[in-house]
């Protein structure tokens, strides 16, 4: 038994003299516990520290401004601007915006038109009336856009829906799979494919279109 604590106390004096007390200040390079020849490029990895210098960046600062578009992980719900009308609980809680916050264009349009037919398509189809491939697959609770329901919801309606999904949860988030713009992309496309349906010759402004599809 004496063995034992003898073995025992000298075990924790080498401990000690090797690594020191708690809160020991060292002035001397810590010890590598990988070799380099064993580890390559693990011996010493730098890394930037908050509101450190770093002689990589041309400003000197280690800090680095968020990558453009870039949403903070969680905080997605409590953005108002990107998620409007529902309360942390789901509910209904506040007003829905009625028009797109972003300007519409050709090239808006197609970037919907892309981003819909890769996420939206295979449930509501290309044309938005809900017959899409996954029917066939036993799945019948797809809505076509096409009724007075959703032609008459609010575009934040629709957008909030891709962001945080569906209140009755048959359709989940997009979130993680269309930014921001893009879901405000697939809005207009859904608009237009609500247009291209209900619309009438009246809508048909231009001259030329309407002398491609030949009406007068």
């Amino acid at each position: 038994m004496r063995n034992v604590y003898l073995v025992t106390a000298f075990f924790g004096v080498l401990i000690v003299s090797i690594f020191g007390f708690r809160g020991t200040k060292f002035t001397s390079p810590p010890i590598e516990v990988f070799p380099e020849w064993a580890f390559p490029g693990m011996k010493i990895q730098p890394k930037p520290r908050a509101q450190g210098a770093s002689d990589f960046f041309a400003d000197g600062r280690a800090d680095r401004p968020p990558v453009e578009h870039a949403v903070m992980r969680g905080m997605l719900r409590e953005d108002d601007h990107l998620n409007r009308g529902k309360d942390a609980t789901g509910a209904f809680a506040r007003g829905f915006p009625a028009a797109l916050s972003a300007p519409i264009d050709l090239t808006f349009l197609q970037r919907g038109k892309d981003r819909f037919e890769i996420y939206c398509a295979p449930c509501h189809s290309a044309v938005g009336d809900g017959a899409g491939i996954t029917k066939q697959y036993g799945m019948g609770a797809t809505p076509t856009f096409h009724d007075d329901r959703l032609r008459k919801m609010p575009e934040g309606e629709i957008y909030n829906t891709i962001t945080v999904g569906s209140p009755n949860k048959n359709m989940q988030s997009y979130a993680d799979k269309l930014a921001p713009e893009d879901r405000w992309a697939v809005v207009a496309y859904v608009r237009a494919l609500q247009r291209a349906q209900q619309g009438g010759v009246a809508d048909v402004t231009d001259a030329a279109g309407k002398q491609t599809l030949g009406l007068k």
